[in-house]
């Protein structure tokens, strides 16, 4: 099918007023073919009229983000990430999803996101005990169904809680016994759901689905396991995400595990030669120059999540640092339970204005075009699609957001790039498209029954409520020996801090 969008303008990044236009884009197949005036509708065209005040700019990239958590949004206070992962992911086996749930769970997420123009996600599932491949399966089908590029990796760590934490050595005996308990699958295993996944799905749904790897992050996994999986983003040409250094936890491991030798993860990873171009560095809150410098040198993208960061008290990442060091950075929500939506919109938005706090000169505050490009650009060079996406221009995969610019928000239009940044908030999408094909309209999933998933999404985690609690419940045992790991880390001096100090 091919759609002809006729008197739009176009987002341009290179244009002075970030726009040019209005003139006319025809989509054929899945990839913009021509863009001019008054073009010529090819048979059974879609024509999509813009009325001179529509904007098309490219689909929205999450390039991180986790869909397990989509049904729990809400339900977590905020805390420290080592506390609050007590609570979002409890290893309960009563909480392991049958298939259905997990499609409607991974569901939501992708209507949240087609509704607001998000067009394409990187999830980090983690599945919970182990990725059984029934459920790797229907999360890859929901995304399917949907109508949304997605691509989808295993975050499943394969090493005991001792080995992942900073100062056990002072907890209780018994505690100490528990952290040391193996973990619920091997990597034999975790490298056969791999096999599944990619043999699945990579390429599905024609190339709108593909798979990724995850090491969860480095001090969760072997290096041998990290190694594996390398091997496998090499083969197949696959991103590899990476959690580094998103709390002050995460920063003493150098100097409390003798594993890391002193090291930071990220030196670590560097040191093991598994630190690449294809590699998302997710977080890097607690990074210093070092960090930096060889995050740059190895090619690295550095997928920035600040809502998260500051639901988690995670600490706020060195923005301007990480651009003078010519680091490509990305935008993500992380999981709706500790953003409490899936919006990029409000993600691109933090991003603009939280740096502004870190005691630099207002010159080095970030400026609404970088955010643009980390939105747009940094998300494709995430994927390692920085030749499809990323940009309306022929050639270019047809993932396309079109936002009515007649509206409060763009009323009266100023300065596109800072309204984009701090006006909009996916409201004023009209329509969204994926891979030529319309798949929302005016706030509205086309591509599935919304109204009855919704329904019946309702129904189904209602049920599961009461296993919830109950695990979350049992959670709360542990709670004290997190919480003294999260406090002895909090008191350590590690020679800077990323948090704002009142």
């Amino acid at each position: 099918m091919s759609v002809l969008f006729r008197r739009v303008l176009i987002y341009d990044a290179a244009s002075a007023s970030a726009m040019t236009g209005p003139t006319d884009v025809l989509v054929e197949g899945d990839r913009i073919s021509a863009i001019g005036d008054d073009l010529a509708a090819p048979p059974a065209a879609r024509i999509v009229d813009g009325v001179n005040r529509h904007l098309l700019v490219p689909g929205l990239i999450n390039a991180h983000f986790h869909s397990p958590a989509n049904h729990l949004k809400g339900s977590v206070p905020s805390l420290p990430l080592e506390l609050f992962m007590l609570f979002e992911s409890p290893s309960d086996p009563a909480l392991a999803p049958r298939p259905r749930e997990a499609y409607l769970r991974t569901m939501l997420g992708a209507i949240e996101m087609l509704q607001r123009g998000i067009t394409c996600v990187q999830d980090d599932a983690f599945l919970m005990p182990f990725p059984d491949p029934e459920i790797i399966d229907a999360v890859a089908s929901a995304y399917r169904d949907s109508g949304i590029r997605a691509f989808l990796a295993l975050d499943q760590p394969e090493l005991p809680e001792a080995d992942k934490l900073p100062f056990v050595e002072d907890l209780a005996v018994d505690m100490r016994e528990s952290f040391g308990a193996a973990p619920p699958a091997p990597a034999a295993q975790l490298l056969e759901a791999y096999d599944h996944l990619i043999g699945t799905w990579h390429g599905a749904a024609d190339d709108r689905i593909r798979a990724a790897v995850s090491i969860s992050a480095p001090q969760r996994v072997s290096l041998d396991y990290f190694a594996a999986l390398d091997d496998l983003a090499e083969r197949h040409g696959l991103p590899l995400y990476a959690h580094m250094l998103e709390t002050k936890v995460q920063r003493t491991l150098m100097t409390e595990q003798s594993r890391f030798a002193g090291r930071s993860l990220v030196q670590y990873t560097a040191a093991a030669g598994l630190l690449k171009p294809h590699t998302n560095v997710i977080h890097a809150v607690w990074v210093d120059d070092e960090d930096m410098a060889t995050i740059a040198e190895a090619g690295s993208t550095v997928v920035h999540n600040p809502v998260s960061n500051l639901r988690l008290g995670s600490g706020v990442l060195p923005w301007r640092a990480m651009l003078a060091h010519g680091i490509p950075v990305a935008l993500g929500t992380d999981e709706a339970i500790c953003d409490d939506s899936v919006n990029v919109w409000t993600v691109a938005k933090t991003a603009g204005l939280i740096h502004n706090v870190a005691g630099l000169d207002s010159d080095d505050w970030p400026t609404a075009a970088e955010v643009l490009t980390a939105l747009w650009s940094g998300g494709a060079r995430a994927t390692r699609r920085p030749d499809d996406l990323g940009a309306v221009a022929p050639g270019m995969l047809a993932d396309l957001a079109l936002i009515d610019l007649h509206t409060i928000a763009f009323t009266p239009l100023n300065d596109l790039r800072e309204q984009l940044v701090h006006c909009e908030d996916g409201g004023d999408v009209v329509l969204t498209m994926v891979a030529g094909r319309v798949v929302a309209e005016r706030g509205h999933v086309t591509s599935v029954d919304e109204t009855a998933l919704l329904d019946e999404a309702r129904e189904v985690f209602a049920a599961k409520l009461p296993a919830i609690q109950a695990a979350r419940a049992d959670a709360d045992a542990l709670f004290p020996a997190y919480q003294h790991i999260v406090r002895r880390a909090a008191a350590t001096n590690v020679g800077f801090s990323r948090w704002v100090t009142s």
